[in-house]
């Protein structure tokens, strides 16, 4: 009688368990746009050119890229993220605007999305939330009679972002995404904090660079 009770209970709980271990699927998502970029200002310097700069921004361009996630029977979503985006690094002042060469900007980022609606819906709009790094890549320079390239530099960024998936089949979407990434870059000294048990330093006001991303593409459910 014990061991019949035993093998009831495990087939109920076996029973109540797979259509959830049913909802727990896999998407993947490839999608392309445009990013709006911007960088950060600093203090002005005189170039050989005999002009003023005071801002470095990398410059607005087509993006690409993809995630992978692992949805949740709650609505949920765990994942990795990668983009690219096509740009170049630009100096910038009062009175000129330099191209100095092209430059690539990767980001990498494990996020967590919430799926709203039912997962058989038709439309199911979406929010995210990822921490990670973007890579600033190496820029080729030929200004004067100087030429060389400029280090790549890899910065602590977040990036945010809402959209929606239609699926006009079960397994497969036209995804519409905005995406905001800031990436911090540096910090200015803005004064000095004292308090009576830790003594006194220097604030400063972080600054980051900024990619808006409008994208478009397409989900596989599987």
């Amino acid at each position: 009688m014990f061991k019949r009770a035993i093998v009831s209970a495990a087939l109920m709980i076996v029973a109540g368990a797979t259509p959830a271990l049913a909802q727990q699927r896999f998407a993947i998502s490839g999608w392309g746009g445009y990013s709006f970029s911007d960088g950060v200002d600093g203090q002005s310097v005189v170039a050989g050119n005999g002009q003023l700069y005071d801002r470095v921004d990398p410059k607005d361009g087509g993006i690409f890229g993809f995630n992978i996630g692992f949805l949740t029977p709650a609505n949920g979503e765990v994942g990795f993220m990668y983009s690219y985006q096509f740009s170049a690094l630009v100096f910038g002042g009062p009175t000129a605007e330099t191209n100095v060469g092209d430059m690539g900007l990767s980001t990498y980022h494990g996020y967590f999305a919430y799926n709203f609606l039912d997962p058989d819906s038709a439309i199911r709009p979406f929010i995210f939330i990822g921490f990670g790094a973007t890579n600033f890549g190496s820029v080729g320079y030929n200004v004067g009679n100087q030429t060389g390239s400029t280090s790549n530099e890899t910065k602590f960024s977040s990036t945010w972002g809402a959209g929606a998936n239609y699926f006009p089949a079960p397994k497969v979407g036209i995804r519409f995404a905005v995406r905001w990434t800031p990436t911090y870059i540096k910090s200015d000294a803005s004064g000095w904090w004292c308090d009576p048990y830790w003594g006194c330093y220097v604030t400063g006001n972080p600054q980051y660079a900024n990619q808006l991303d409008l994208t478009g593409g397409v989900t596989v459910r599987f």
